[in-house]
């Protein structure tokens, strides 16, 4: 394969970037991630590493035979994915879901993406459009862009950006739970990968102390708004839970607090409300609280988290904090190769682009990637079938989802095609997920056939 004179610019190093960046280096065709940190940090990021994880350490279910992102971790691993590949290197036990050592995992692709020869990494901003030398480039900034290229883009085409409030879940030291009143214990018993049934560390509430803490909840002060933050939506499927406990006495005990599948050894018997941790390293030292994303104040998480049984002296290696995430309305304004139709040149990927969570981020990442690849090689690239996870994700954002009413989506059957036939529960998950295989493993092949481009080159390792 002829090398492309111009390389493939990429603003921003998160999941998207370097999964896209990798997926270029596989095709041959040269990249450069423009990476904004160390020179200018965000509100929630901590290092200058890229795919840095800001929020929660786990990329969710890893059942590949009933659940849709399990099965999106399935297909992103077929195809060849960086981000899939350090996630597995790096996991650490959560029961059947993948969660990884954070450090771990940002520094693997950090580490890799360094030791491929086609991409080139350059720190420092890219403040408003990309120059108009840059024939090629693929925005992944991410849900924190930077003001100046968003409002560039907002100015580009005549849409204001929709925005919501991501909240961060506060991480504590193992070392400080009360393991007297709190045990490890899966729901349900279940070990994942690496697991062994007992990944969580388990805080239970009696029907007293539940109340007491939903009442300590509501009375805690927590973070102003700016004044252009006031009208600003929260996204449903990451609400403090503070905003939560303002909708019900039982809304936390039906949702990150739901107690089934667990019973306390020193009882047992169930609690009414459960506080479940997660581990957060390899090491084990460090659990994030899960479900627990809030913009308390800082001093009030010490004392609102203090009433929960088994962290009365919880030390915390990190609190809970907010930020202001921006996404733009994908099915208006992107085509479906997830370039700009206002200006061709710009293809956008991961969450600006509207997709929640870590591992659809880097989906669209990959398929940016091999939409530019093909691109820059001349050649055509057949997205990925309906029926699977990622050509499912790719058709809604760009245009299966209603532009009226656009809000961040996760992975899940629903966007898939109908079966065509009756079935239930797990029976009908799970036919979706072999449908969905099957059918990405006759793409990848026909995308093999020719030559060793696109999904096909083996030019760039894991490191």
């Amino acid at each position: 394969m002829t090398q492309p004179r111009d390389p493939v610019h990429i603003v921003g190093g998160g999941l998207a970037g370097s999964e896209a960046a990798w997926q270029l280096a596989r095709a041959g065709v040269s990249a450069v991630i423009h990476e904004m940190r160390p020179d200018r940090m965000t509100e929630a990021h901590r290092t200058d590493r890229l795919a840095e994880l800001v929020c929660s350490n786990s990329f969710r279910s890893d059942d590949a035979a009933h659940n849709a992102v399990g099965l999106l971790h399935e297909e992103l691993r077929r195809a060849g994915s960086l981000v899939m590949a350090a996630a597995d290197l790096h996991r650490v036990p959560a029961g059947g879901a993948l969660a990884v050592d954070r450090d771990g995992f940002a520094g693997h692709v950090t580490k890799a993406v360094a030791a491929e020869p086609l991409i080139a990494l350059e720190r420092g901003e890219v403040r408003g459009l990309p120059p108009a030398g840059w024939k090629s480039v693929i925005v992944a900034t991410g849900p924190l862009t930077s003001q100046p290229l968003a409002a560039a883009v907002r100015e580009l085409t005549g849409e204001d950006s929709l925005a919501f409030f991501d909240a961060i879940a506060p991480i504590v030291h193992a070392d400080s739970i009360d393991l007297d009143k709190a045990w490890f214990q899966s729901r349900y018993d279940k070990a994942g990968p690496g697991g062994t049934g007992k990944d969580y560390i388990n805080c239970p509430l009696e029907r007293d102390e539940y109340l007491d803490f939903i009442a300590s909840l509501r009375a805690a002060d927590a973070t102003d708004f700016r004044e252009w933050e006031k009208d600003t939506p929260y996204f449903e499927g990451c609400l403090p839970i503070e905003v939560m406990a303002a909708r019900g006495d039982d809304t936390l005990r039906f949702g990150p607090m739901k107690p089934v599948g667990l019973t306390n050894p020193r009882t047992g018997r169930g609690a009414y409300a459960i506080v479940q941790l997660r581990r957060d390293n390899r090491l084990g030292t460090l659990y994030n609280m899960v479900g627990f994303q809030t913009k308390l104040r800082h001093g009030e998480q010490k004392r609102v988290f203090s009433v929960i049984p088994g962290l009365e002296n919880a030390s915390f290696a990190r609190l809970g904090g907010i930020h202001r995430n921006t996404f733009l309305n994908a099915p208006r304004l992107l085509d479906g190769e997830l370039r700009l139709k206002a200006m061709t040149r710009l293809r956008f990927a991961g969450q600006i682009t509207g997709v929640e969570g870590y591992v659809e981020s880097a989906a669209i990442g990959l398929l940016a990637g091999c939409f530019a690849a093909a691109e820059a090689c001349g050649r055509a690239f057949r997205p990925p079938p309906r029926t699977t996870a990622l050509g499912a994700l790719l058709a809604h954002i760009t245009e299966g989802a209603d532009a009226g009413s656009y809000q961040p989506m996760n992975i899940n059957f629903g966007l898939l095609p109908p079966l065509g036939q009756r079935l239930r529960g797990r029976e009908r998950k799970n036919a979706y997920c072999r449908r969905a295989l099957g059918e990405l493993d006759g793409w990848l092949q026909s995308e093999h056939l020719d030559e060793p481009g696109i999904l096909g080159a083996t030019k760039a390792t894991l490191h």
